[in-house]
């Protein structure tokens, strides 16, 4: 899969998810996703390769950059927190989708019970 179509999948996922937002900011060129005010997807461009920038949990972002060439840790934030994703062929449709909900999933879970537009424990959980 290539950037382009990855930022494609990505931004698709997000248009499902509810109580979300898309801020676009023009200078440096980041397109911003957020729940409630709170952010849980960045989009940008690593010197020509259009990227996602999500949140993970600690234990995940590890596993994930060990499993997968196309992730590494969080560009331009918490490295322990937040993984960065490039087109590749390590990376496809399912896995983005994944990564995308359980980004927005940690951030619902932060947010005080009255702004939380999900319940993020059972919100799009895999059975």
């Amino acid at each position: 899969m290539d950037g382009q179509e990855l930022q494609k999948i990505a931004r698709d996922c997000t248009a499902e998810l509810p109580g979300t937002d898309r801020e676009q900011r023009s200078d440096p060129d980041w397109e911003l996703h957020k729940v409630a005010g709170k952010v849980f997807m960045l989009m940008t461009d690593m010197p020509g390769r259009p990227v996602l920038i999500l949140k993970a949990d600690p234990d995940d972002a590890t596993a994930l950059r060990e499993r997968y060439t196309d992730i590494t840790p969080g560009y331009h934030m918490n490295k322990t927190h937040w993984i960065t994703v490039q087109g590749g062929d390590t990376i496809d449709d399912k896995l983005v989708e994944e990564l995308v909900t359980d980004s927005y999933r940690l951030v619902v879970a932060g947010l005080p019970k009255s702004r939380r537009p999900v319940d993020p424990h059972i919100f799009n959980r895999q059975v």
